[in-house]
């Protein structure tokens, strides 16, 4: 069962304390010096927080026992002689219903949105070093010439961002067109990528400190990796495009950082939004996670809290009643979304806004969240931080280890905007004067375009993918060099 406590909870827990305390509980002892004094001036009470998380970690136990432990039991059986939990039929009666008089694709999977553009489909199951399952989605084209081409998607996100937005708009069906096999990932952790092959200890719902134990670090070392093997033995090239966006972005410079093997295997890399410095932040989401990365990792190990923003019914129903077009409150729905992004309402198609949050958020890790935190506090783009103790463990250092972007020889074009509050214009200049083999920065000319324009903006096309694809064609007729 997934748990219905999100760290924004916690977040509120942590507010709710009335006086301050010297005394801290074992778990708040690593806390920097600064986090306990912006807890004072707050009136926290670091103590009564332990109590109120504790509390809290009870009461998600009851409930996994009530529902999750078989107590709530019907006694009709479902497809197959299954019994179904009355919880599991609720659920399957509600979506029924909704299917009815709500948008159909906000109840259909990345490769249902494919096919019911008469568009070929086909999923495929990857395996990384680590054990997790990864669920890859193709739109095919046997016998091409070119290389495939791997698109890879951020936070929050899946395979979907990349069909979503409908045939003419949409990037992979854009490229299937111009003659490409396209490939789209998932990250362990979204919705399509939740197993592993230890199904005994790693269970998303059952193993949360197992199984969720990792940031974009991971995704970089592993997933991409592991999908690039993957892709390049199932068509026979020896290399790909690759194409990410915001954290598919993160993840490929920390692949050739960690890997500086897969330079060979691929022939070029388009990073749309990218992510690594993070000095102009101003995305509110990422700012908290930056003010309280240190007592945000606490609370999640103490209560248990491991996945962020999970996809689920909840989000679907929302976004269909409350976010469709001419709903009063579909404004509230899109400024949410800008809060995080960037305002820019002319680019956004409000007729796709129920949809799109249909399909996202579709989950990441707690501690994906944390780690852009911990890049903003450090303004340097670094693993993981686990405190000077642990990083002597780790690394063998008391700060860990910066990520040598002068292993990345992939040629490198980077496209970016003014108007993104993930990826400010500074840090991607600062990027790009770090790699070693630059293919152009692009900036977007419109003024207002976000972080996530480059995905759905209504002129995205014209405005990121014209000048896109040009690289890539010119890149798809050339030898790739040696880079070992």
């Amino acid at each position: 069962m997934k748990t219905p406590w999100s760290p924004a909870l916690v977040a509120m827990v942590l507010m709710s304390g009335v006086h301050a305390s010297p005394a801290l509980p074992a778990w708040a002892r690593d806390f920097a010096p600064s986090d306990i004094d912006a807890f004072n001036d707050l009136g926290v009470n670091l103590t009564d927080v332990e109590k109120d998380l504790k509390d809290l970690k009870s009461l998600r136990q009851q409930q996994e026992e009530l529902i999750g432990g078989g107590k709530d039991v019907a006694s009709d059986k479902g497809t197959g002689g299954r019994t179904w939990s009355t919880a599991e039929r609720l659920k399957s009666n509600i979506t029924s219903a909704a299917r009815r008089f709500m948008d159909p694709a906000a109840f259909m999977t990345t490769p249902e949105l494919v096919a019911r553009e008469g568009y070929p489909i086909e999923l495929h199951k990857v395996e990384t070093d680590d054990g997790y399952i990864l669920e890859v989605h193709r739109i095919p084209l046997p016998g091409s010439k070119k290389p495939p081409v791997y698109l890879q998607h951020g936070i929050l996100c899946s395979s979907s961002d990349w069909v979503i937005a409908g045939p003419e708009k949409g990037l992979a069906y854009i490229l299937h067109r111009l003659g490409y096999d396209v490939w789209m990932g998932n990250f362990r952790g979204n919705r399509y990528s939740r197993s592993h092959r230890d199904l005994d200890n790693m269970d998303p719902d059952r193993n949360v400190r197992q199984f969720w134990d990792f940031s974009f670090h991971e995704k970089g070392v592993y997933d991409v990796p592991a999908t690039i093997d993957y892709i390049l033995q199932h068509t026979d090239h020896s290399d790909l495009l690759y194409i990410g966006h915001s954290m598919g972005t993160t993840a490929f410079f920390i692949m050739l950082s960690e890997r500086p093997a897969y330079n060979v295997k691929v022939r070029a890399m388009s990073a749309l939004a990218p992510v690594s410095y993070m000095t102009q932040v101003q995305s509110p989401l990422l700012r908290v996670a930056a003010l309280f990365s240190t007592p945000l990792g606490a609370a999640a190990n103490l209560v248990g809290i491991r996945e962020f923003l999970p996809n689920n019914l909840l989000f679907t129903l929302a976004g269909q009643v409350l976010c469709k077009e001419k709903a009063i409150t579909q404004a509230l729905c899109y400024n949410i979304m800008f809060l995080c992004t960037g305002f820019n309402s002319p680019q956004l198609n409000l007729t796709l806004l129920p949809t799109l949050l249909a399909h996202m958020p579709a989950g990441a890790s707690v501690k994906t969240l944390i780690h852009y935190g911990q890049l903003i506090n450090s303004k340097t783009f670094r693993r993981y931080d686990y405190g000077m103790v642990r990083n002597m463990w780790h690394y063998g250092s008391l700060r860990p280890p910066a990520y040598n972007l002068d292993n990345v020889r992939v040629p490198v074009s980077l496209h970016y905007s003014d108007n993104d509050w993930v990826s400010g214009p500074a840090d991607v200049h600062r990027l790009y004067d770090s790699l070693p083999n630059r293919n152009g920065r692009f900036r977007v000319k419109l003024p207002r375009f976000n972080h996530v324009d480059f995905l759905w903006g209504v002129d995205a096309p014209s405005l990121v993918y014209d000048t896109l694809t040009e690289i890539l064609e010119s890149q798809a007729t050339r030898a790739p060099p040696n880079r070992r």
